[in-house]
């Protein structure tokens, strides 16, 4: 049984235009996937894809006019419920320095995430809170409980962040574009330090990116977003070595090494007009094999290794 399981998940934005008619923007169209028990699922796409939407749809944070629309979220095989946000599941934000308080300490801050949602005392919550600078490899960490944000470096700000998101012992933890900002040097120690951590605890994570070498590199499946579906999902092995959708290939067709081989070739076209979204496939107007039949939906069809594509081609491609 998977932890998480996501079906045909649909988010609307509602809004009244300049002559006050009523106009909805598809944001999520039928996400579907899962996550298995220590398994860490990257989430990408280009921005808009709707990445993060589904992040805050799964943590229960979408603001109005978001609403959810459709579908259906479990959590260890029962409906996810409030109780399990915050504990069993939690999230790493982008910025370190626009999501942490900073008129607050940094020891205060985890304390807090702590006794929210568990009965400890504030020695206790103070004590693991240390263990847990210590852990994502902050030196000093007795010092820097009681640093304020503005005194820690993105990088160390960023292992803070990581820090709050697993003094709770999640089972799954969501990291939206965790190393934003970040050097190159910076970034890999800081998702070296997550992987090891989720891999140490048994945990499963979401890592949502752009960065496809990120994917290749951390993660043990894909799932490749456009227009608010899954284009395509699968073992990161299989999809890196077969695509079988054609936003997928062209993704990788732009990583710098693929570039670097055969040149840049541009994806051309943009993403459609969520207010007005066409009928059949959404890719069809960007895409090199689109056909008559492109205006029906596609299928989604699987191949071996829970390896799916939403493509009329899929087979051929």
């Amino acid at each position: 049984m998977s932890l998480l399981s996501v079906e045909d998940l649909h988010v609307h934005f509602a809004s009244r235009g300049m002559d006050n008619q009523l106009r909805v923007a598809r944001a999520l169209n039928g996400v579907s996937f899962e996550v298995e028990e220590g398994e860490v699922l990257g989430l990408v796409g280009e921005t808009g894809a709707g990445k993060s939407l589904t992040a805050l749809a799964l943590l229960g944070l979408l603001q109005p006019p978001a609403v959810v629309a459709g579908g259906s979220i479990r959590f260890d095989g029962e409906p996810l419920s409030p109780r399990v946000r915050g504990t069993r599941l939690t999230m790493i934000p982008q910025s370190p320095h626009t999501s942490l308080d900073p008129l607050t300490r940094i020891g205060d801050q985890i304390v807090r995430m702590q006794r929210e949602h568990a009965s400890v005392s504030k020695k206790q919550a103070w004590e693991r809170a240390r263990e847990m600078l210590a852990e994502v490899r902050i030196p000093a960490p007795e010092e820097r409980l009681r640093a304020w944000p503005h005194e820690l470096s993105g990088g160390m700000a960023q292992r803070v962040l990581i820090a709050m998101a697993l003094v709770n012992r999640p089972r799954l933890v969501i990291a939206d574009e965790p190393t934003t900002g970040l050097d190159v040097t910076v970034q890999a120690e800081v998702l070296d330090t997550l992987r090891e951590l989720v891999r140490a605890h048994g945990m499963s994570a979401i890592l949502i990116t752009h960065d496809l070498g990120i994917v290749a590199h951390y993660c043990d499946r894909v799932a490749v977003m456009f227009a608010g579906v899954i284009a395509e999902q699968g073992p990161v092995r299989a999809v890196f070595r077969e695509q079988r959708h054609p936003y997928t290939r062209s993704l990788i067709a732009s990583t710098p090494k693929r570039i670097a081989e055969r040149g840049f070739r541009e994806m051309g076209g943009t993403p459609p007009d969520l207010y007005a979204l066409p009928e059949g496939c959404l890719y069809r107007d960007r895409c090199v094999r689109a056909a008559d039949i492109c205006v029906q939906p596609p299928p989604n069809m699987a191949f071996p290794g829970k390896h799916t594509a939403l493509c009329h081609f899929a087979a051929e491609i």
